[in-house]
């Protein structure tokens, strides 16, 4: 295996896992909290999708999806709101019509990813792309930081599901 078709394949898996998770659900699961303070499915889902489209753009040098496409009218949000220190009572709040508009923006942001995935090389996974950190952030560990919170996302709405629907 190259090493573009191992991004590719580790990216895709949380990618799957949303799918899955989304398979026929309700609107009432779609949107459940466990406890007041807990994440949606609908909030997890869409949150993995901004953050792979925000750190893949950065790291690709190009435009989010989310604005490019207009997945930020779509969903009611602002053009850098990715969830990231959002309140209980933000996550409340985060409603969809379905799960298809999180299918939408997931498999949009999906396809930006592989065509970016397919070009990366060695060489560049070990640039630095972010500086505000320390150490500094090279691409590799960047890419390696998403596929992580993906997953760790992917089954956090999994398990939801799974404690919600018998």
């Amino acid at each position: 295996m190259d090493l573009n078709a191992l991004l590719i394949d580790a990216y895709d898996r949380s990618v799957d896992g949303c799918r899955t998770i989304l398979n026929e659900i309700d609107d009432d699961t779609l949107h459940a909290r466990l406890t007041g303070s807990s994440n949606s499915i609908a909030w997890l889902v869409w949150h993995i999708a901004r953050e792979q489209d925000l750190q893949i753009a950065h790291a690709a040098g190009r435009e989010q999806v989310w604005t490019e496409q207009g997945w930020v009218e779509r969903f009611d949000r602002g053009p850098a709101d990715f969830g990231l220190g959002d309140s209980p009572e933000q996550v409340a709040a985060f409603r969809v019509d379905g799960p298809e508009v999180l299918l939408g923006y997931l498999t949009a942001v999906r396809e930006a990813a592989v065509e970016y995935l397919g070009t990366v090389t060695e060489a560049e996974l070990d640039e630095v792309i972010d500086d505000n950190f320390d150490p500094p952030v090279t691409r590799g560990v960047r890419l390696v930081s998403i596929i992580d919170d993906a997953a760790q996302h992917t089954g956090q709405a999994a398990f939801i599901r799974g404690a919600l629907v018998d």
